[in-house]
């Protein structure tokens, strides 16, 4: 496995993700956004599910129409968006985007957050996920 992707900016967790799934370099993937229309200071990379959608659809990847409530780690498909820090601002839902991978029945989650020490984690007991996107095909 590739290290995982850190975020290059701030409000980049999704295009981050988006990198994170296809295996490109977060510049490359801001590119591929950015040439979509989709750039990391929008408010709305966080807070819309199309966006994230439309970077994946781009590249061939199938995800689920619709965001699944989150229940327990065992019950994730083997690659999904996770949504956790969810919370309003000014009646606006916002979350930061993970990924969450099962590798050779090992799980984990790919944060891009640049100030962790590890963006690979295992404590999900301090992530609360209140939806995922399942990742239905990888090219």
């Amino acid at each position: 496995m590739t290290p995982p992707v850190v975020q290059e900016e701030t409000t980049g967790c999704g295009i981050a993700a988006v990198a994170n799934i296809l295996g490109k370099t977060y510049s490359e993937m801001k590119a591929i956004a950015n040439g979509l229309g989709i750039y990391a200071d929008d408010t709305a990379l966080w807070s819309d599910t199309q966006y994230v959608r439309t970077l994946l659809n781009n590249a061939g990847v199938t995800t689920s129409d619709d965001e699944i409530p989150f229940t327990l780690w065992d019950s994730l498909p083997d690659t999904a968006l996770l949504a956790i820090k969810h919370h309003q601002e000014n009646g606006k839902n916002f979350w930061h985007w993970v990924v969450f991978k099962r590798i050779d029945g090992k799980a984990m989650v790919l944060d891009s957050a640049a100030y962790l020490d590890s963006n690979i984690r295992t404590d999900f007991f301090e992530m609360e996920p209140k939806w995922f996107i399942e990742v239905t095909s990888i090219l």
